[in-house]
């Protein structure tokens, strides 16, 4: 079973990873660091004023990703779209490595919890999966960010969502978990838009083997994570932000839940996870895990042969998808069922299976040479929009989403095709 720290390892081993030098702040200089090399990740072993190391930009890539599971980057949608179909219920343990340390006296300021940039409320613990219990829903994974405002004092940013409703189920008060330093199994689960009772941890053992711990508060958390921490979401609310989006673009301040933290574990030399807020591994642990549903709807009507979440897009309002094309109606089939999979998505192209949906400039060749606004462009007026997009109406959310059918006919098709050329292997001619 490959941990968050054995991957590290190996990135530092092959040459992959950055190592810094020389200490770093972390006020603004770690994250500044960490976007400057955005898609390589990044390890701090010195951070100042800090007692751990930290590292960065890990999940920054698709490739890195594939690489972590073993698997080829066309096997990622997939094997959560399996995963998701069939959950597995990890093993609990009686002990793991994130136990080997704990803590009753937390100090936050002793991590190296970043402010990421100058208009942030204050530092940021960006990585975090909350770990939530409810006697009759079960466990729920979610991630939350969290702005420090004291030695064991957060906000956490909660939308209406599934832990919203485990802590009115709990009359406002609800003891939880979080946890830094997780595999990527985890990572993914956790950002899953799953049913409400559908515990995430499963998804993440069907992904990859998963062994738990319980926690003092009887929380159970992955034993191989760095960081543990138990503490209680509070009816005290206290401003949380300004901090960076998903968009690259500030939110607003509001009114968040704070959660009293009573007890930190960690393993041995622990590595602290900072997730670059609106960077490249925020896209990707954000947009990825949307790709199995939009790929379950469009696989309802037509035969689905690949999805891609645009980081362009902000990893969340663009989609490419290909589609195996059967009649001259799947391409506008498709379109439509991409939006019911992905509520949020603003701007959906559908391709022929031989347009690569990972390669953009191939996706705006099948743009320029099969499409033609007036048949194959879709416009769905007054629909309900991503709080995410700036430019959707502020008060109601609603925008315009657009659909792009860049398929080929069937009939005729041959003058729409790619020409091939023969391979040749140029190593014989050097």
């Amino acid at each position: 079973m490959r941990t968050f720290r054995d991957f590290i390892e190996q990135l530092k081993e092959n040459d992959r990873m950055a190592v810094l030098k020389r200490p770093v702040s972390r006020n603004l200089d770690l994250a500044g660091l960490m976007h400057s090399l955005e898609g390589r990740p990044v390890f701090a072993p010195e951070v100042k004023d800090s007692d751990f190391a930290a590292v960065g930009n890990v999940f920054s890539t698709r490739e890195l990703i594939s690489d972590y599971l073993g698997i080829s980057k066309g096997e990622l949608v997939p094997l959560m779209v399996k995963a998701t179909e069939n959950p597995e219920k990890p093993e609990l343990v009686e002990t793991g490595p994130v136990l080997e340390n704990t803590d009753d006296d937390v100090n936050l300021h002793k991590l190296p919890i970043p402010v990421h940039a100058e208009r942030d409320g204050g530092p940021y613990i960006s990585s975090a999966v909350v770990i939530a219990q409810d006697r009759e829903l079960g466990r729920n994974l979610s991630f939350h960010r969290m702005m420090v405002i004291g030695n064991n004092k957060v906000v956490m940013r909660i939308l209406p969502r599934h832990l919203h409703e485990f802590i009115e189920r709990a009359g406002g008060v609800l003891e939880v978990a979080f946890v830094v330093g997780a595999p990527i199994n985890v990572l993914l689960s956790a950002a899953v838009s799953s049913r409400l009772g559908q515990d995430e941890l499963e998804y993440a053992n069907a992904l990859a083997p998963v062994k738990t711990v319980r926690l003092g508060n009887g929380i159970e958390v992955p034993a191989h994570c760095e960081f543990a921490f138990e503490g209680r979401i509070t009816r005290e609310m206290h401003d949380e932000g300004p901090f960076i989006d998903l968009t690259g673009t500030y939110d607003i301040v509001r009114k968040q839940p704070v959660m009293e933290i009573s007890r930190m574990h960690h393993r041995n030399n622990a590595l602290w996870h900072v997730l670059l807020p609106g960077g490249l591994e925020h896209k990707v642990l954000m947009g990825m895990p949307r790709e199995p549903t939009i790929f379950n709807e469009i696989n309802s009507v037509c035969e689905c042969r690949g999805v891609n979440i645009t980081p362009g897009g902000c990893s969340w309002l663009h989609a490419a998808v290909s589609i195996k094309k059967k009649s001259e109606e799947d391409g506008k089939k498709a379109i439509e069922a991409a939006f019911a999979g992905h509520k949020s998505l603003k701007h959906v192209v559908i391709v022929d299976e031989d347009i690569d949906v990972d390669d953009i400039a191939d996706v705006e060749w099948a743009v320029a040479t099969r499409f033609q606004a007036d048949r194959d462009l879709v416009v769905k007026e007054n629909q309900k929009g991503s709080s995410l997009d700036p430019s959707a109406d502020p008060e109601t959310r609603k925008t315009t989403k657009m659909g792009l059918d860049a398929t080929m006919p069937l009939e005729g098709k041959t003058a729409f095709e790619k020409a091939e050329w023969k391979k040749v292997d140029a190593r014989d001619y050097r």
